[in-house]
């Protein structure tokens, strides 16, 4: 019986070799046949019952994480003993890391449920007291105890398969973490990572294995213990060392076009049908064996038919390499990976930069330019569904005020034509410019001198500026610099609109991507442009050398441009601006940039949008809606004006949000977020006043309220909208909200893309159920003839919320809510 064997009372460990056995020819109490135990290296070292309590007494302890219901164990093996032999599937003892000792004897770590304690319990003292096996003379469980040498509480170290030097001393040392997870535990980890403050590198970013995924994880010593030990998850733990200097550096030509062909024929590539990425740019080498299957003939083409599409110009093989991230993302990953993909989506080229020998565009004609360039991809393939991507900007140019170029790109999302009628709306992806890379570290600027460029003040367009998680320099010559950023801080190469203090100019960048960093030499006197802390993508000499370094905020924006096809191609019902909206809404600040803006005021807090933007995008955060991180998403057309009888305001937006009552309760004063995102794009105005006047230059704006905690419906619409009141000149309801917004209403109020988060209680959120999504000020109701300011248009609104506690099912609960669709507004019906 189990009781029997308590782990508190039985000496387990201690056994006698064969030889002592014989020579005392004792007996077990009640056995008639002779000790007689194969264990060849003499006692077994150590106790499992004191090893199982030691771990139990002295494992890492974080109030946020509840505890695993198991015990982490180092066992070492005799030299040839098989670390598989230590499983016991039925009751869940599972072998995890092992690695070879000074001595070559295996250390192995070994996890043991508490609910096989007595079971492995009663293994040993089985093998130590049971009756020998009659057939061999064997005494029971021989193969499974016979190799152990001796059992210890495990440690970090036991898991520690990489380097034992490379392993940080110091528990608050963060660095990039190889982490081997059990495939099954990959989210639970995720999750836990989330809670501890850790972050987990993007799922392109992991190997996948048949029964583990590869997972980078930045962290510190502590966290990654506290995970290690607070979960079955971790197998094996190694330094993050994936980096493009193995392909660049190691690699010569003809194994880099072995490695680049090994890749494309991993790759399921995409149907003609596919949603594209539309590269304005150089144009593209499509001979790379990594771009040609999906960019065809007739998907190349330039505004200038005499320019022709291969990729040159001001910056040759610039096209080459925004294609390869643009395609696949950062090869570092893919090509580690030795596992088949699913390409699906394309690519086209449109060549708007002229090649050598062609005079420069003149600046008046970029608009212009643009213009051509994508009628030149719709006219080609008109029903395709694409983004289009341009990491072209007017160098030395700041974006403080609209030019034709931006106002022309802000039209082409809008779809606005000369004859007034409605063409398709269009996503448009660009970079914010790079900040000068001098040598001398005395001539770099920070990072709130360098203004965003000429074209992105656009309004409607998704601005891409640069950070950077690139840390480990590889360079021999290069080891003792130190990277000039740390993990999640802003990259150098980027820029930022602090200087745009004119009216009430757009927040950007909207999102920042993976833009690499710089290396600083130890006296922090230089700094170099080094492959390490780069990405790697395609080059344009696809016969020697297929791959390439790249950098700045480029690469972020075609990192970025990936992720919008992808999401088209996820969810082809959702328009430009949804898309553009979702990318925002799945955007996270990093830890480094959440210890910048948590400590700050409202006001201070939205000066640094203009640093950080949203953060840094996901395709998983933007697609998902998972159990405990639900997103709500909506498509409507709205009537912002009415010039009947004089012009005024018309319509205004009510949604009953599906707040699951029973789950918000069960949370109680534990906190839960609630973000809400609202994209729209605006037809331009551009001229002086607009520069001063934010109404003049949009021909409407939106802005979205949430009825207060103690507020009656009543007086939510009364305050948010002036037709609810009796006489249109009455002063709405006074009352201030609870000031858990980050940024709060006044600092999200420019430009075309609005996004906000409140923290609190999650109690809080029962009255707070109802939305608003209500026009402001525009020249559409001023300044047009009656047929535009009666105009409609359209947003996208997308309303998450979002608990670290995994016990709560928030999306079955809202699930259930809100089929049939909600009804609101003030003459339409939509569901989310």
């Amino acid at each position: 019986m189990v009781s029997r064997y308590n782990l508190e009372h039985i000496d387990i460990i201690s056994r006698r070799s064969r030889n002592d056995y014989k020579a005392s020819n004792d007996r077990f109490p009640g056995q008639k046949q002779p000790r007689d135990r194969t264990v060849h290296g003499g006692k077994l070292r150590g106790d499992l019952a004191s090893a199982l309590k030691g771990f139990d007494e002295s494992r890492p302890i974080d109030p946020r994480i509840e505890p695993v219901k198991g015990a982490f164990l180092e066992v070492e093996l005799k030299r040839g003993g098989v670390a598989d032999k230590l499983e016991r599937k039925k009751s869940g003892v599972k072998p995890l890391a092992a690695q070879l000792d000074a001595a070559e004897n295996k250390v192995v770590g070994l996890f043991v449920p508490d609910e096989a304690r007595a079971v492995l319990a009663h293994v040993l003292e089985e093998y130590h007291t049971g009756p020998l096996i009659e057939d061999t003379n064997n005494p029971p469980q021989k193969s499974f105890v016979d190799p152990i040498e001796s059992f210890r509480q495990a440690r970090l170290e036991t898991f520690w398969t990489d380097d034992p030097a490379a392993l940080p001393d110091d528990p608050t040392h963060w660095m990039w973490w190889e982490v081997w997870c059990v495939k099954s535990a990959e989210t639970d980890l995720e999750q836990l990572a989330e809670q501890l403050d850790a972050r987990c590198a993007a799922v392109d970013q992991r190997l996948q294995f048949p029964e583990h995924v590869v997972i980078p994880i930045y962290a510190n010593r502590t966290m990654i213990e506290i995970m290690l030990f607070g979960r079955f998850a971790i197998m094996e733990l190694r330094r993050a060392t994936d980096n493009p200097t193995f392909f660049l550096d190691t690699l010569d030509d003809d194994e880099q076009i072995a490695w680049t062909d090994d890749l494309a024929n991993r790759v399921r590539w995409p149907v003609s049908d596919a949603p594209s990425v539309c590269l304005l740019d150089s144009g593209v080498n499509r001979a790379h064996h990594l771009i040609e299957p999906a960019l065809a003939t007739n998907e190349q083409d330039a505004v200038v038919k005499s320019w022709g599409v291969d990729d040159s110009g001001p910056f040759p093989g610039h096209g080459t390499q925004m294609a390869g991230l643009a395609l696949h993302g950062d090869l570092t990953f893919r090509l580690g990976s030795a596992l088949p993909y699913d390409l699906r989506h394309r690519l086209e080229s449109v060549k708007i930069l002229p090649p050598p020998g062609v005079a420069a565009t003149e600046e008046r004609f970029y608009g212009s330019v643009t213009k051509s360039a994508v009628s030149i991809a719709e006219a080609n393939h008109p029903d395709r569904r694409r983004v289009f991507c341009m990491a072209v900007t007017n160098d030395g140019v700041s974006g403080i005020q609209p030019t034709t170029w931006s106002a022309a790109i802000d039209q082409e999302a809008a779809g606005v034509t000369i004859d007034g009628e409605q063409a398709p709306r269009r996503l448009f992806v660009i970079s914010a410019g790079n900040a000068p890379n001098p040598i001398m570290m005395r001539d770099i600027q920070p990072v709130d001198a360098l203004a965003i460029e000429d074209p992105a003040q656009a309004w409607n367009a998704l601005v891409v500026g640069g950070y950077t998680d690139k840390i480990d320099i590889q360079e021999p010559e290069l080891a003792d610099y130190k990277p000039m950023s740390d993990a999640g801080e802003l990259s150098p190469f980027t820029r930022s609109s602090t200087l745009w203090t004119k009216g009430r100019s757009p927040y950007k960048p909207d999102i920042v991507m993976e833009a690499g960093n710089r290396a600083v030499d130890p006296m922090e006197q230089s700094a170099v442009d080094t492959n390490s802390l780069s990405v790697l993508t395609s080059g344009p000499d696809v016969g020697r050398k297929p791959l390439t370094a790249f950098r700045a905020t480029s690469a972020a924006t075609a990192e970025a441009s990936r992720l919008a096809a992808r999401l088209m191609e996820r969810h082809p019902e959702y328009w430009p601006e949804t898309i553009r909206g979702l990318l925002v809404h799945g955007a996270e600040w990093t830890d480094k940039m959440r210890r910048v803006l948590d400590p700050l005021g409202k006001t201070d807090a939205a000066a640094l949008l203009r640093q950080f933007g949203y953060g840094v995008p996901t395709f998983e955060r933007a697609a998902a809606s998972a159990e405990n991180h639900l997103a709500l998403v909506a498509q409507s057309e709205i009537q912002p004006y009415t010039s009947s009888g004089g012009r005024s305001f018309k319509d205004c937006h009510y949604y009953d949000l599906p707040w699951p009552a029973a789950a918000l309760e069960q949370l109680g004063d534990k906190e839960v977020k609630l973000k809400i995102t609202l994209s729209y794009f605006v037809e331009p105005n551009p001229g002086a006043l607009s520069t001063l006047d934010a109404y003049r230059y949009q021909s409407f704006g939106l802005r979205f309220d949430l009825k207060r905690r103690n507020e009656t419906l009543t007086n939510f619409k009364k305050r948010v909208n002036v037709a609810e009141r009796a006489d249109r000149f009455d002063k709405p309801p006074s009352g201030s909200d609870d000031g858990k917004w980050r940024f709060g209403p006044d600092s999200i109020s420019c430009g075309s893309l609005h996004s906000d988060e409140w923290s609190g209680p999650a109690a809080h959120l029962l009255t707070r159920n109802v939305l608003c999504i209500k026009p402001v000020g525009g020249w559409w109701r001023g300044r047009a003839d009656a047929k535009v300011c009666n105009k409609k248009s359209r947003y996208a609104l997308i309303v998450s919320i979002k608990t670290q506690d995994q016990s709560v099912k928030l999306h079955t609960d809202i699930s259930a809510i809100i089929t049939p669709p909600v009804a609101v507004g003030t003459d339409v019906e939509i569901g989310f």
